[in-house]
């Protein structure tokens, strides 16, 4: 029997952790996390990880493996990955990668090309004009000069912005553009699901998972984090508005505010995303289970 991955995509707070460890469980096999913040030890509430039973429970890779000082990206992913997956498969017919961060996925499951330098100059001159002038300077800038990634890309995301932005100027060609170019060839087969959710009942799941994450304490983990406040990785959706807060920059109750609708957005883009990839199957999570059950 050849080797099956099965990726489970979907947007924050759809359910995607709880139905991977159900269809682990079903499969005897284990997962892969394709969460760009989750793997980070120092993160926890902010990220939505996995409590400790639920990673008890299933063997996850890529939770808790790296720290916020090391760079993590998308090629570094799929490194990583496909060596977790070559030890799975000697268990295993079968593995789990779900995330909702597109690029590490496909990264997974295309590869991804060695890319070109970018310019250093360039670098500096943007991040320093960041810093001066903040996500909307940006995100304009990377809808006059990268419209492909602004209508695609994951314009909540700072770090992936920037990258995006520096690598245009740089090569006059878009960063979305040169990952597409050539598919890789894996070994194994693989089943594509998205949870398909009504976008009223994700939204609401999104604002209470927000008001649990303030009452877990998501206020204290960032003030432990206020030395790392300038890390790329650290510039994400949950964390820049409590650093914001913290710096008296705004209430906290709108900085709880922001945090939901940012997280909508986010959201939005990333259905976005998986809708752009025709090979996903977009199904409620009992039936992307019924599929699972029945590749046994």
């Amino acid at each position: 029997m050849k080797k099956t991955l099965i990726i489970i995509g979907g947007a924050t707070a759809s359910g995607k952790t709880s139905l991977a460890i159900e269809a682990a469980k079903i499969l005897s096999t284990e997962i892969i996390s394709a969460d760009s913040r989750q793997c980070f030890i120092e993160l926890n509430i902010g990220v939505a990880k996995q409590t400790e039973d639920e990673l008890k429970a299933i063997q996850h890779h890529f939770v808790n493996s790296h720290s916020i000082l090391e760079v993590q990206n998308a090629a570094s992913f799929e490194k990583y990955a496909l060596a977790a997956l070559e030890n799975i498969f000697k268990q295993s017919n079968f593995a789990i990668c779900t995330g909702g961060t597109g690029l590490y996925i496909k990264a997974l499951t295309d590869g991804i090309d060695a890319m070109p330098p970018i310019n250093i100059e360039i670098k500096t001159q943007v991040e320093q004009a960041f810093l001066a002038h903040g996500i909307e300077w940006l995100q304009q800038e990377i809808k006059n000069n990268d419209h492909d990634f602004f209508e695609h890309g994951e314009m909540q995301n700072p770090a992936r912005m920037l990258r995006a932005l520096i690598f245009k100027l740089s090569n006059k060609k878009s960063i979305l553009d040169f990952q597409k170019q050539q598919i890789a060839t894996r070994s194994f087969d693989i089943k594509y699901y998205c949870i398909d959710i009504d976008r009223a009942i994700l939204y609401d799941r999104i604002n209470k998972r927000v008001e649990k994450m303030m009452q877990n304490g998501l206020v204290l983990e960032v003030e432990n984090l206020l030395n790392y406040k300038n890390l790329q990785t650290l510039k994400t959706v949950g964390y820049t508005e409590i650093f914001a807060y913290l710096s008296s920059e705004i209430s906290l109750e709108n900085a709880i505010e922001s945090i939901k609708q940012n997280s909508r957005r986010y959201a939005k883009r990333q259905l976005t995303w998986f809708r752009n990839d025709e090979r996903f199957e977009f199904l409620n999570s009992e039936n992307i289970l019924e599929k699972i059950k029945l590749l046994q």
